[in-house]
């Protein structure tokens, strides 16, 4: 069994196939780390492979938002005493042993170009990939339950019940501060 696993996302906002993720990550793993993608406005880069994962609207909720989400939703299924959540800034590669350990073993669903290239990114950073095929036809995208939210119809399905109270706040502070 690996001691360390990772999985790495933007989590905006996290979902139901996140934390399957996590949980087929940690069967193969003692401790997971979940790395958190464009932590702040500073991280973010246009890339090819994913042409909206730098825009301010593909990145609403805050990396301290994003935390309390994951925190509640790993709670809920009882995998916080098994996970550390950390930034991981995908523009320092410099800089991600300081976040995620080489000997970390990095899971990466991949639907597209775009987790692909992440995976092949990895690798040549050094890290150990597991890469699983994700079925497109059945993706659950974190950019369908935004457009839900701004659209206020259904999303509560598609999020772990213990984050709709943070999305909820969330979605009324929003509501408050384009009124003032």
């Amino acid at each position: 069994m690996t001691s360390l696993v990772c999985v790495t996302g933007r989590f905006q906002p996290v979902h139901h196939q996140h934390l399957e993720l996590f949980e087929l990550a940690l069967r193969e793993g003692e401790h997971l780390i979940i790395a958190v993608t464009n932590p702040d406005a500073g991280a973010r880069r246009e890339e090819a492979a994913s042409v909206h994962r730098h825009l301010p609207s593909a990145n609403p909720f805050t990396y301290y938002q994003r935390v309390r989400m994951l925190q509640a939703a790993c709670a809920a299924r009882g995998l916080e005493p098994c996970t550390t959540i950390a930034p991981f800034d995908l523009t320092r590669p410099g800089h991600w042993s300081d976040y995620v350990p080489l000997d970390a073993v990095h899971w990466v669903r991949a639907y597209s170009d775009w987790e692909r290239h992440k995976a092949q990114t990895l690798a040549e950073a050094g890290y150990q990939v597991r890469v699983l095929t994700g079925d497109p036809g059945h993706r659950l995208s974190s950019s369908d339950i935004r457009g839900r939210l701004a659209e206020h119809s259904d999303w509560q399905e598609l999020v772990p019940e213990a984050i709709v109270p943070h999305l909820r706040l969330l979605l009324t502070s929003t509501a408050k501060e384009q009124c003032t």
